[in-house]
């Protein structure tokens, strides 16, 4: 409850019924004699003597997930959980996911698709790869790759529409967005193009939704070389424009207490070497 704000959300992530969550809520503060949450219809806040608790339960279980670790068979890790943003997580990662079990033989590996760290006091997950411009990434972050950027469409599209013939000329497209029109914005300045109309086009949330849409013959999005090499290879997206923009970097943030053990080391290795390969056009090292 006290991750979430809320007692609904806290019992949906423990997976019981919100009426078990309140009804030891309440036994908690009898026993404590102390008002531990104020409650709204907002949500659920911590009191003082409520947060006091919180930092305490957070480093017993921190100490507790330790523990338990060490005794484990030979005190290794069995499981590896990685978060990433949707694009990289669907369209990179998961083609990838029998090399990853050959890198990590035994391990029980996830992969979840978001645009939100975890968070690691909590255990929620091992790894977090996430993409933001260069200026705001977090400050423990490991920089991996700055990956060029284009704007990509699929031939129907073009043989309907037409190519844009200019950079200009494509910024009146309709285009294919994420949330809002941030990124297709940084990339048209950095291109050095002012649009001299509002952008326009739908909005799909996440990159990987908007490339679908792209195949798709809808219109024309942002792409790397990370998210897109297929689709070019069989002829399904073609780049329109020979850029050189990037206008963000994919980066690493590892949990404290997980940054040592082997499989989070072996993975971020393979990570940073496939990364930089694939984004280069090259053979990874110990690629047949």
């Amino acid at each position: 409850v006290g991750h979430t704000g809320s007692i609904r959300k806290g019992a949906t992530e423990l997976g019981v019924s919100h009426t078990v969550v309140s009804r030891h809520l309440r036994a908690l503060e009898a026993w404590a004699g102390a008002k531990l949450l104020e409650r709204g219809p907002r949500g659920a806040r911590l009191t003082v003597e409520g947060q006091q608790v919180f930092a305490a339960s957070e480093t017993a279980f921190a100490a507790l997930a330790t523990a338990f670790e060490t005794v484990a068979p030979r005190g290794a890790p069995t499981s590896l959980r990685v978060w990433a943003m949707p694009g990289l997580a669907g369209r990179w990662l998961g083609p990838r996911l029998a090399e990853i079990e050959r890198l990590l033989p035994g391990l029980d590996v996830s992969i979840r698709a978001t645009e939100t760290a975890p968070d690691f006091a909590a255990h929620e997950a091992d790894l977090f790869i996430g993409y933001g411009p260069d200026d705001e990434l977090p400050a423990e972050a490991e920089l991996l790759v700055t990956p060029r950027m284009f704007p990509v469409a699929s031939p129907l599209w073009l043989a309907r529409n037409g190519r844009p013939a200019s950079l200009q000329a494509l910024a009146r497209q309709s285009l294919i967005h994420e949330r809002d029109h941030a990124q297709w914005r940084r990339w048209l300045k950095v291109a050095g193009i002012e649009p001299t109309a509002p952008l326009s086009g739908p909005k799909l949330w996440t990159a990987s939704l908007g490339l679908d849409a792209a195949a798709a013959h809808q219109g024309i999005a942002l792409a790397t070389q990370l998210s897109v090499a297929r689709e070019i290879e069989e002829g399904q997206l073609v780049e329109l424009f020979d850029t050189d923009i990037s206008i963000g970097s994919y980066y690493l943030l590892t949990g404290p207490e997980r940054k040592n053990k082997s499989p989070v080391l072996a993975f971020s290795a393979w990570l940073r070497d496939q990364l930089a390969c694939d984004e280069a056009g090259l053979p990874a090292a110990g690629a047949a």
